[in-house]
C-alpha cells in the first residue's frame, strides 16, 4: 500500500475512535443526569420548613417568608 493510503486509513480510524468516545460520554452523561442527586448536603439546623410551601425559614420567624402563612411552633 502507498504511504498516503495508510495515512488516510489512520485518519479515518482516529476520527471513528473520537466519534465513538464522544457517543459513549454523551450516553453516560444522559443516564447520570436523570438519577443524579445534589453533591451538597442541605443543612436545616436553625431552620423550620413551612408546611404550606416548603420554604426554609429561620427558627425565630413567625410567618413564612415566601407565602406569609403562620409557621408552627
Amino acid at each position: 500500500m502507498e504511504q498516503s493510503t495508510i495515512m488516510l486509513l489512520l485518519v479515518v480510524a482516529a476520527a471513528a475512535g473520537l466519534i465513538a468516545t464522544l457517543a459513549i460520554l454523551r450516553r453516560e452523561r444522559h443516564t447520570t443526569e436523570a438519577t443524579r442527586e445534589s453533591p451538597f448536603a442541605t443543612a436545616t439546623e436553625g431552620m423550620k420548613r413551612c408546611p404550606s410551601c416548603g420554604t426554609a425559614n429561620l427558627v425565630t420567624d413567625r410567618d413564612c417568608s415566601s407565602c406569609g402563612k403562620r409557621l408552627p411552633g
